[in-house]
């Protein structure tokens, strides 16, 4: 597999090798060795799955305190564009968000460190999202923030018509960025 990574200790995109032939395609979606060779030193345990319509937007989701989560994410049918928000306070790179688009054609990964919310939104109807977390989710301690928030600026409407988004009820009263409703220590793991 081939990384990028986007900051120090922040997100990575994760091109596997792809076998192609006549019968179709084969690669290796996940390995603990080399993840933790050239991702990060983690052990997952729990893995999720989700379903989209064209236009859905979920997030921007996280976990807080020693509930934090660090998340692998794929797409295996449709498209999405992943984004991320690096929401650790001391981080210099604080209120940066990255993005990364994921396909089934180009079956990329995404890595979502601790300390970053995370959200994307579906741009092809029927699209399935899976994600791998190193730690169980816990009701208690999610959190979330509003997903057009000026002052973090993800440019959403390149990617969608921002007439065409859809969002979970929770997602349309999340809460502004920096407003003091959370924050997230990586040091409580």
């Amino acid at each position: 597999m081939e990384t990028l990574k986007l900051a120090p200790d922040g997100p990575v995109i994760i091109q596997p090798k792809i076998f192609r032939d006549d019968r179709g395609y084969f690669f290796e979606s996940f390995n603990d060795k080399e993840f933790r060779e050239k991702v990060c030193d983690t052990t997952f345990v729990q893995d999720n799955e989700s379903r989209s319509s064209y236009g859905v937007i979920r997030g921007l989701h996280f976990q807080t305190g020693e509930h934090a989560q660090a998340k692998l994410v794929r797409v295996v049918k449709g498209a999405v564009m992943d984004v991320v928000v690096d929401i650790r306070p001391d981080s210099i790179y604080y209120g940066k968000w990255y993005a990364a688009y994921l396909s089934e054609e180009n079956h990329r990964q995404f890595f979502v460190p601790r300390g970053f919310a995370h959200g994307f939104v579906a741009l092809r109807d029927d699209t399935v999202f899976q994600y791998k977390c190193d730690n169980a989710y816990c009701k208690e301690s999610e959190g979330a923030y509003y997903f057009n928030d000026e002052r973090i600026g993800i440019p959403w409407g390149i990617w969608i018509n921002l007439s065409d988004i859809k969002l979970s009820e929770k997602d349309e009263n999340n809460p502004l960025f920096d407003d003091g409703t959370a924050a997230v220590d990586v040091d409580e793991q």
